[in-house]
This record gives structure tokens, sequence and C-alpha cells, in this order.
């Protein structure tokens, strides 16, 4: 196939092109940096310089391209995370680009005949915190999330339903880590679990679900070849983990000390609810539809040894 990655200078897509290529397809990408445009040449992908939210510049790119494919990887997380108390404020992009750009390049797809999308979504907070601790695609979202984090989940439901009713794919990649991340060596995240700046709240028994960047890769790959119109995946590794397990673990592969410890109320009181539910009340997601369904296997079966590899610096 030929694929067109909307987005391919994000992490997930550095890690896509050359597994793409590497199994016999072609790739056009886009970036909004001109700056990029070598390193996705030199990845193996033909770049296009775009907005994702430019109409024009959006149609005209993949009208040119002609693919078989349009993969959804357009977010602006590089400084997302810089300000966890305004989550609104720090996610307005991301959640135009979830929104306003899932439905240009839907428009583009419809145009060109394409009718294979897939998209990129997320899981763990967004599932509803009733029921079980580990959440499958049937499960609903969270009807009644905390303010700083309605619009963002508003923009994740509509990509979502958008994608799908079209008869396109939505992958629910768990959270990011490896190679490109923030969580890796170097990384924003990585950097300041190292420094204690990411402290344990409360009990610390809210889940959350990884993904190592080249599984999500992997699986990406696996939706785009084993092609079932409008499904969920969850795309995450095995063990959904509360706070209290992996954030310490995190700080060991870090070189950092254990994170310190906030009551609930005084993270409400600095941070915000939105921060206390993440940490203490979201729910976990299972994998094990996307296994069955693409054949998909994570080659780090969970955060633990994932997150010792990057520490010991063999991944």
């Amino acid at each position: 196939m030929h694929v067109f990655i909307a987005g391919a200078s994000g992490a997930i897509g550095r890690s896509l092109i050359p597994l793409l290529t590497s199994n016999g397809h072609t790739v056009t990408g886009t970036t909004r940096s001109a700056a990029r445009a070598d390193a996705l040449r030199a990845l193996g992908a033909e770049p296009v310089v775009l907005d994702g939210l430019d109409r024009d510049a959006v149609l005209a790119a993949v009208a040119t391209a002609r693919p078989d494919a349009i993969v959804h990887q357009m977010t602006s997380l590089a400084s997302a995370f810089s300000d966890v108390r305004h989550v609104e404020r720090s996610f307005a992009q991301t959640n135009r680009l979830r929104s306003e750009g899932t439905d240009l390049l839907l428009e583009a797809a419809r145009a060109t005949g394409v009718e294979r999308v897939i998209a990129q979504s997320f899981t763990s907070w967004p599932y509803a915190r009733v029921g079980g601790p580990v959440k499958t695609e049937e499960d609903p979202l969270d009807d009644d999330p905390p303010a700083e984090l309605r619009t963002t989940l508003a923009a994740i439901r509509h990509l979502e339903e958008r994608v799908t009713g079209a008869g396109g794919v939505a992958l629910r990649y768990g959270g990011f880590y490896g190679p490109g991340t923030g969580a890796a060596p170097g990384g924003e995240q990585w950097e300041a679990v190292r420094a204690r700046k990411f402290p344990l709240v409360g009990d610390g028994g809210g889940l959350w679900s990884f993904v190592h960047i080249e599984d999500a890769a992997a699986a990406t790959l696996a939706a785009l070849e084993r092609w079932t119109p409008g499904q969920l995946y969850n795309v995450c590794d095995n063990e959904p983990a509360p706070v209290r397990e992996w954030l310490p673990a995190l700080a060991r592969a870090a070189g950092g000390k254990p994170p310190r410890h906030l009551p609930r109320w005084a993270a409400r009181l600095f941070a915000g609810e939105h921060v206390v539910t993440m940490m203490c009340e979201s729910r976990g997601a299972s994998n094990a539809k996307a296994k069955a369904a693409l054949g998909w296997e994570p080659r780090w079966p969970t955060w633990r040894e994932g997150f010792a590899a990057l520490g010991s610096g063999t991944r």
C-alpha cells in the first residue's frame, strides 16, 4: 500500500515509517516544520510540509499522494505536559487536530476514494470510573470527567465517532514511552520523574496502561494489513498498573529517588481535581481484542521490562 501519514514527524510516525517501508509499503508523511522534512526523507517517506488544519493544503496533499490508506497521527503534545494544572489550555491544539483535523482527513479520504483510515486515540483515563478496574472497547467512556478534561475527552469522542462511523479504525494507544517520547532518557516526563517533580497522589490507586512506541507502531501496521472497518482497539501492554507501582519503578529506572507523596487534598489544591482523578481513580485497558483480531503481540509485554531497558540503556 501507499500510506499517507498525517503527523509523520511525531514519535509514532518516526517508528512507523521504517516499519512500513520494511514491509513493502511506501509512505508520504506530513510535518508542520520544514526543518523536519529531511528527517522524514531519511526515514524513507516522501515529506509534505503543511498545517493539518489548513483545509486546502490537506485536500491537495492527499489528492496528490493518491494513497491507499491514511493514518492520522496529528497531535501537538511536545509541550502538552508542561502545565498539568491547565490541561484544557495545554491540549487546545491537539484537541483541534483531533476534531477539525480529523474531519479534514475524512473529507480528503472521501474525495480520493480512500477507505482505510486509521486515527490515533487514547486509553485509560477516558474510561468511566465505575465497575471493574480494567476496561474493554465495549465499556463506556466517562460521562462526567473533571472540568479540565472535558474538552480533551470531547475531542477524543469526536475522533472515534467520526472515524469509525466512516468505516475507519481508531487505535486507543496507552501512554507512550520509549525512544523519541517524553518518557525516555532526556524526555520531559522522564526528567520530571527523575527530579521528583511527579509526586504520588493519595493511594496512587489509579490504573494506567502503557505501550512502548515501537509496539504502538507494530499494532498500527497490523491494523492496516488486517483491515476490519469500523473498529476500536485498545493498543497497550499486558499489565495495567496502579500509579503506586509504576511511578516508583520509573523513578528507579531514571536513576532518581522515590517519588514524593501528596495527599489528595493537597494535590486537588495545587494541581486540580483532574490530577487526583487520573492518579487515584483512572481505569486500565485490556489489549485482548487487538491481540486476537490483529495477531499483534507487544514485544515489551509490560512496562516493567520496558522501563528497565530504558534505564539500562539497552532500549
